[in-house]
Formats: structure tokens, C-alpha cells, sequence
């Protein structure tokens, strides 16, 4: 396996990093920081310029009852329109409850133009993918939906970039649930959350809990075709966060939240870890909690949430200052 190295040290306003983009206009590294360790850090997206200087970008509206942003996965379009997952209800309480939402944000190198709500109500949103005209988002729980046993229900959403201030049901009567996953792993109930569209088209999305890429094809009309647990191997991943498909071989890299670790599943479907840490600070270069990976000039970049603590995490706390780290692509 590669060791993991520091790639940086976040700035003081940062202790939960998150979801990455990279800027197509200048190639910078883009990054979504929902600071959930802090209630008195804004929700804030930074950039990361080529000699790995740091600044703020813009804080993200609020959302308007709770006054808190909590933004999570992040995407371009191809007009440069930002869309964001903000997931205040990761919180975790009452007033907090179904108020997530998706955002379309347009910005320049002054910070937020305009904004507006594509999709609110939601109940857990987290990850995001642009194809074309639409945009799927990964919705880790969907408690609406009776699973099988009580098992979890989580799904993805599908919304046109265009659509604006759809309210959702999370329930199976929502017109852009496009479609949806049961954990079996009782251990933990937490699913649909990493998501990445393929070398052959179709999309790949990670079950976070049963440590399994779904993959999922369309119909002619654009619907679901299909939804197949595809690959997935417990040994050697325990969780599917962030996820990224490496162009030039049509491999996938997978942040493994639960394990701190960086996973390769190969266009074939077979699993591996590439790199692992003990529970760490990261400021060794340690994987500290990864939860989102982006292929930037060469290397894999890891943003560390590190902040989750219970019995199938290696994460044991939570420390400042928050970092990043990177690993080697491997031959």
C-alpha cells in the first residue's frame, strides 16, 4: 500500500473539510466545508490555488429558520454555476429536521452573485453529480420509506439544473426520486452517499453502510434501468463516502470514512486499499476520517472530516486544525 502524506493545513475558520471540485477556469481545488464540529464557523467554500495557497471564497446562505449552512457535496456546470448539498440536518436536531437543501450558486472571483433553492425539505442530502442537463444527489436517508426488517432506505434525486424551489416529500410519491438503496449492515444504517458517473456512462453510487458501489444505467428516456450492488468487498472497505473516477484508466477511488482509508474499485469491479492510517491527527499526513477524494495535478487528495466517533469508526475525537492529505496514484 502508498503511504498517505500532509497535503495541507486548513486555515482556522475550517474544522470539518468535505466535498471537492476542481475549477475549470484555472484549475484550483475547490472545497466544501460544512464545519459541523462548530456552530460558530460558517459554512464556507474555500480555494486552493497550484503553489497550495488557501483562501475563503464565499460563505453559504443560511438556510432562513435555522441560520445555518452546512454544505457538504459540491458540482459544476458547465456555464460555471456551483450546486451545493447543504445538509443541516447531519446536526442532528429537531429544528434541524428535513431542512436540507440543494443550491445553485453563481459566483466569481469576488464571491456570490446570485443564489437560489433549487430543492428544499430534504432530509439527509450529501452528495452531488452533474450529466448533461440534470443533476443526482445522494440522499443518505430517506426514513419516510419503510425498508424491509426496518432496515434503511436511502436514495438519489434527480433534478433538472434549471428546476427551482421544488419541495420534497421524501417519500416514494416524490416525482424526482430517481432511485433507491437498503443497508443490510445493521452496524450501520447510513446510505446512499458517494456518487460518480463511470467511463462507460452509467452511475456509481456508494452504499455507505454495507461498504458497496451500486451501479445504475438508464433508459432511453433517461429513468432508471437498472440498480445492481456491484462491488464491494467488507474486508477491505468498510464505508463508501466521497468517490472519484480516475479518467485515464476508468478506475474509481473511494473515500472509506469508517477506516480511514482510500479504496480502487477497477472498471472490472475488484476492490483494493491503496492506503490506511491508525487514528491520527493528520498533521503526520495520516488519513484523518477521509471523507471525499479528488484526483488534483497528479495526486489523490483526501479532505479529512474527522469528527465522527462510535464502535465502526477508527476515528477516536476530533482536532484542530483540520487538514488534508494525499496519496500516489498507483501504477
Amino acid at each position: 500500500m502508498n503511504e498517505s502524506r500532509l497535503f495541507t493545513i486548513l486555515p482556522d475558520y475550517v474544522c470539518t473539510p468535505d466535498s471537492m471540485e476542481i475549477d475549470r477556469r484555472n484549475g484550483d481545488l475547490i472545497v466544501s466545508c460544512p464545519n459541523f464540529a462548530d456552530d460558530s464557523f460558517k459554512g464556507c467554500v474555500i480555494r486552493i490555488d497550484k503553489n497550495r495557497n488557501i483562501t475563503k471564497w464565499f460563505d453559504v446562505p443560511v438556510e432562513e429558520t435555522t441560520g445555518l449552512a452546512r454544505n457538504m457535496g459540491i458540482a459544476f456546470d458547465d456555464d460555471y454555476n456551483i450546486y451545493l448539498c447543504d445538509n443541516v440536518p447531519w446536526l442532528g436536531r429537531p429544528e434541524c429536521d428535513f431542512k436540507g437543501r440543494v443550491l445553485k450558486i453563481t459566483a466569481d472571483e469576488n464571491g456570490i452573485r446570485d443564489w437560489k433553492v433549487v430543492a428544499r425539505g430534504m432530509e439527509h442530502p450529501n452528495g452531488v453529480k452533474i450529466r448533461g442537463n440534470y443533476m443526482y444527489v445522494t440522499q443518505s436517508y430517506l426514513t419516510r420509506i419503510p425498508g424491509p426488517d426496518g432496515r434503511l432506505v436511502s436514495g438519489v434525486y434527480r433534478f433538472a439544473l434549471d428546476d427551482e424551489n421544488i419541495e420534497v416529500t421524501n417519500t416514494l410519491d416524490d416525482p424526482n426520486l430517481f432511485t433507491t438503496f437498503v443497508t443490510e449492515n445493521e452496524r450501520c444504517q447510513y446510505g446512499a452517499d458517494g456518487i460518480v458517473f463511470g467511463a462507460d456512462g452509467a452511475l456509481y453510487v456508494g452504499n455507505y453502510g454495507d461498504g458497496m458501489v451500486h451501479r445504475i444505467t438508464f433508459a432511453p428516456d433517461g429513468s432508471c434501468a437498472s440498480n445492481e450492488r456491484w462491488a464491494g468487498d467488507y474486508d477491505l472497505m468498510k464505508s463508501t463516502d466521497g468517490m472519484i473516477l480516475d479518467e485515464k484508466t476508468g478506475d474509481i477511488y473511494i473515500a472509506d470514512f469508517n477506516d480511514n482509508a482510500v479504496c480502487r474499485v477497477t472498471k472490472e469491479g475488484k476492490v483494493s486499499r491503496i492506503a490506511s492510517s491508525p487514528d491520527c491527527t493528520g498533521l503526520e499526513g495520516g488519513l484523518d476520517q477521509p471523507c471525499d477524494v479528488c484526483i488534483w495535478e497528479g495526486k489523490i487528495i483526501a479532505s479529512c472530516f474527522d469528527l465522527v466517533t462510535d464502535e465502526t469508526k477508527v476515528n477516536t475525537a476530533h482536532e484542530m486544525p483540520a487538514t488534508m492529505a494525499e496519496v500516489d496514484i498507483p501504477f
